[in-house]
């Protein structure tokens, strides 16, 4: 069980495919929330149980209705919210896994019988991957293989031409005190950058809440002419996982889009100042993560990253200003030219 969010579902994709790996004739259900399943829908070898998150407890009895005549040998409870844990009450099954006591959240190891190893500092992904080998799954390569329709592509295609082009996607979700999203002016000096050094186009992704659409239309002023397509609150979640696909490279901050891409394998550079990118960056991209969280966490908390706790987030409105622009260009240089000539180049660890 794990019903959000579009990142981290993407996350926990390895975990399927290693216990499918390792026991390939399991039945695997997914309880997961609505627009995640539109993201992951056909993923092969999994039944999705969809819960709409809006429909409260009604929606709950409804879904346990629904698997009233199933008891599951495990559940992976995966969901530290006190909603997926309300909800796991209506589910019937043998053992329950969840997390260890230091990294549950809303007393959810209370929710569970067996609980997975500690492990100190581990990224979003790691600890997904945990399930797995509490329950004796080998270590393997990290799968994906999200599945993307055809009509997709054609999407895509649509929106991108046949010329290639960098994917920008410059918003997170909008949440509560929730600040990561880099400035106009920043994206704007990016576009630039890859359009008069590398004559790539920047396509523009996003929902379509007002604030996406005009942080895209500022974005778009700023910038010349032919060099930026503005798609915000334009794409399907599969669309847009197929404008990924194609892309040369994304730049995005601390959400969804951001773990899509790295999922469908595509160079990711994120950026981060209010989360820890070694907790929560694209995984298979972290060396190429810009990284000013450190200096957020001294301006605004008078701390080092040594003394805060590995989820510990910034919440101040400026705290994305810390970083800068020639920071990003010379990370975005870096990671086109290391998947440019990947047998040459070299991963910066900075």
């Amino acid at each position: 069980m794990r019903l959000s969010a579009l990142g981290d579902v993407c996350n926990l994709v390895p975990t399927v495919r290693a216990l499918q790996r390792q026991w390939p004739h399991a039945r695997i259900t997914w309880i997961i929330g609505k627009g995640e399943y539109s993201l992951l829908a056909g993923l092969s070898g999994v039944e999705f149980v969809v819960y709409d998150k809006s429909t409260g407890l009604k929606g709950m009895r409804a879904l346990w209705r629904e698997l009233a005549g199933t008891r599951f040998d495990v559940l992976l409870h995966m969901q530290q919210a006190i909603r997926a844990s309300v909800l796991s009450l209506g589910l019937k099954a043998n053992v329950r896994v969840g997390y260890d006591k230091a990294r549950a959240k809303d007393a959810q190891h209370r929710f569970t019988q067996l609980h997975i190893a500690p492990r100190t500092n581990p990224h979003v992904l790691e600890s997904f991957m945990d399930f797995a080998h509490l329950l004796g799954v080998e270590e393997g390569p990290l799968e994906w293989d999200l599945p993307v329709p055809p009509a997709a592509y054609d999407e895509a295609r649509t929106i991108s031409g046949e010329a290639p082009y960098l994917v920008i996607n410059p918003c997170s979700n909008v949440r509560l005190r929730n600040f990561r999203n880099w400035s106009v002016e920043g994206y704007a000096s990016v576009i630039e950058y890859a359009w008069v050094q590398h004559g790539l186009k920047s396509v523009l992704t996003g929902g379509g809440s007002s604030l996406e659409r005009e942080i895209g239309e500022q974005i778009e002023a700023l910038c010349q002419p032919g060099s930026v397509i503005n798609a915000i609150g334009k794409t399907s979640l599969k669309g847009l996982l197929a404008l990924v696909d194609g892309a040369r490279a994304v730049v995005s901050p601390d959400t969804g889009p951001a773990h899509m891409s790295n999922a469908m394998g595509t160079p990711t550079l994120g950026l981060y100042a209010t989360t820890n990118p070694q907790r929560a960056a694209p995984y298979l991209w972290r060396d190429f993560a810009v990284n000013a969280y450190p200096d957020a966490l001294r301006t605004y908390l008078q701390k080092l990253v040594e003394e805060v706790s590995w989820g510990q987030r910034v919440r101040h409105a400026d705290a994305m200003a810390l970083i800068k622009v020639d920071d990003v260009i010379a990370k975005l240089e870096a990671l086109l030219t290391y998947t440019a000539h990947p047998t040459t180049g070299t991963m910066d660890e900075s």
